[in-house]
């Protein structure tokens, strides 16, 4: 069993009928992308159907359909001949990621700004203050990481470009920073105690709400790649960086 995976106790619903497949595959897919997206199941790991319908209590349709649609987020694989496995990671992908995400979320701040309304600039106060005032560790002396800092993470940079007009460009931007966050999960314990992000927030909003588009989405971009640069340092997920050091020795 996955750590942190609790098992389901499905006594109470085997005389109640079961949900319609679309639901069971919705429900499945929310499941799965959470346990991917945490790393709880690990970059290159097959996902093994059995497995699968066993741990999240379903049939192989609406797992398939699920799957399938992790597929096209980025975060599953499909192999020709050999079934499902969890996306891999690379440097590479990480840096492409990461310069994809400051070019459209750049487009999309601009265009957010050039639409400013006094409802979208209270939203993004509002949604720094909450997020400021949330630490990002449950703990002081360690990190232990805090779910409603991720939330509240979250809707603080959807809100930034969240006035863009583009409902396409705000989904694209939602799917790139999916695939960042499953990195900076893997990472977060180096990330954590060497980043003032609080103040990056706080930085990154003051320019937006002075009008300076230039200036913000200077400051956006630089927040993307500092987090990259980090991730991009972390030996314990990549492991050729050990083997670099091991040449260079």
């Amino acid at each position: 069993m996955i750590p942190g995976l609790k098992h389901v106790d499905t006594t109470s619903l085997e005389l109640a009928s079961p949900p319609p497949s679309s639901t069971q595959a919705s429900t499945v897919y929310d499941r799965l992308r959470e346990d991917l997206l945490s790393g709880r199941l690990e970059p290159s790991r097959k996902l093994q159907m059995r497995f699968l319908t066993e741990l999240y209590q379903t049939g192989q349709t609406p797992l398939r359909e699920a799957l399938n649609r992790l597929t096209a987020d980025g975060l599953v694989e499909c192999r020709e001949q050999r079934g499902f496995y969890v996306a891999d990671i690379s440097r590479s992908e990480l840096a492409e990621l990461t310069k994809t995400r400051c070019w459209v979320e750049s487009l999309a701040l601009r265009e957010s700004m050039a639409a400013s309304t006094p409802q979208w600039e209270e939203q993004l106060l509002l949604a720094q203050h909450r997020l400021g005032r949330t630490p990002r560790s449950l703990n002081a002396e360690h990190f232990e990481d805090n779910p409603e800092w991720e939330r509240l993470h979250r809707v603080y940079h959807r809100t930034l470009i969240g006035n863009c007009g583009s409902q396409s460009l705000i989904a694209f931007c939602g799917q790139l920073a999916d695939q960042l966050y499953r990195y900076r999960r893997l990472s977060i314990r180096k990330a954590f105690p060497s980043r003032h992000v609080t103040d990056e927030h706080q930085a990154i909003m003051t320019a937006v709400l002075s009008g300076d588009a230039d200036h913000a989405v200077d400051l956006l971009t630089a927040h993307y790649r500092q987090t990259a640069e980090v991730i991009l340092q972390d030996k314990q997920i990549f492991s050729e960086l050990h083997e670099g050091e091991d040449a260079a020795s």
